[in-house]
């Protein structure tokens, strides 16, 4: 029993340190970004409630679908959910005072402000880096997520397949992915400038490349996890795969802009082309998210 409790409270510390790894490996741009300071000082306390439970449900559907533990119950997850937010508002804290963007002179606003915009997507990462950086000794990989499911029919179609539950696992795994790598660029006034310098031939050109590359990793970068997607990679399927993954991009990419304030007071041909700019880097994420659970 005694040799049991050690190896559960190693195996927890372990878990801890890779969601610590995690969060920053993902969410480090973000802390050294200016932009997001400011956004912590200036975004409405609506606005700040509605990114925390959006992300709480990201969480919440990350642990229930890619999680360390697949049998785990739904209050398991929410435990994990909880555990996780926690953690990435200690790591946002921590680091935005080790880079003295908050001082004890600041009002409790602001602190709290840029904590939780920065702790967000720490807090993500940290899911991620919990469930996906492990595989060591005594890790049972078959228990993470769904993965064992998916590899039970090694002639299974990955989004053609609807009602086995993978098909929502893939699209919230490809939401958290998406929403990883836009985050760390929405904030930046790169993008603004990019969407508006860039014609209407640009924008399309970014929307190619971007279902391009979502394309290639998924069926024909034979990346670990592809195997799945690449055992029947009818045109149809690809298309069908493509589309569906670029869309989720597109959503998570205005979401993160609209939050971050990129909408406010700009035409609405000026909020699609910067949601179209950043969702080349939303795609990447998203296409990478899935196969998560492969």
């Amino acid at each position: 029993m005694n040799y049991q409790n050690q190896r559960s409270h190693k195996r927890s510390l372990q878990e801890y340190l890779r969601g610590i790894v995690g969060g920053l490996l993902f969410s480090l741009p973000l802390l050294y970004t200016m932009e997001v300071w400011w956004a912590g000082f200036i975004t409405h306390p609506l606005r700040l409630l509605i990114y925390v439970l959006a992300t709480f449900s990201l969480l919440l559907g990350y642990n229930r679908y890619g999680g360390l533990r697949r049998s785990a119950s739904p209050l398991e997850v929410a435990i994990d959910s909880v555990e996780e937010m926690g953690l990435g508002l200690v790591i946002a804290a921590v680091f935005l005072w080790l880079l003295g963007r908050i001082t004890a002179d600041m009002t409790p606003d602001e602190i709290a402000g840029k904590i939780i915009i920065e702790a967000m997507t720490v807090a993500i990462g940290v899911s991620v880096g919990t469930a996906q950086l492990g595989g060591g000794e005594g890790e049972q990989q078959t228990d993470s997520g769904m993965k064992s499911d998916s590899s039970a029919d090694p002639e299974a179609t990955p989004f053609l397949t609807e009602n086995n539950g993978d098909f929502s696992g893939q699209l919230t795994i490809a939401l958290c992915g998406a929403v990883l790598f836009a985050a760390n660029v929405a904030p930046t006034e790169e993008i603004i400038q990019i969407a508006t310098e860039s014609n209407s031939w640009r924008l399309v050109g970014f929307a190619l490349v971007s279902m391009i590359l979502g394309a290639m990793i998924l069926f024909y970068s034979h990346f670990t996890g592809t195997q799945q997607f690449s055992k029947k990679r009818g045109i149809l399927n690809v298309i069908y795969g493509t589309v569906v993954t670029y869309a989720i991009a597109l959503v998570a990419s205005a979401a993160i802009l609209w939050f971050f304030g990129r909408f406010d007071g700009m035409a609405p041909i000026t909020c699609l082309a910067q949601t179209v700019v950043l969702g080349l880097a939303a795609t990447l994420g998203a296409s990478a998210g899935r196969l998560l659970l492969q």
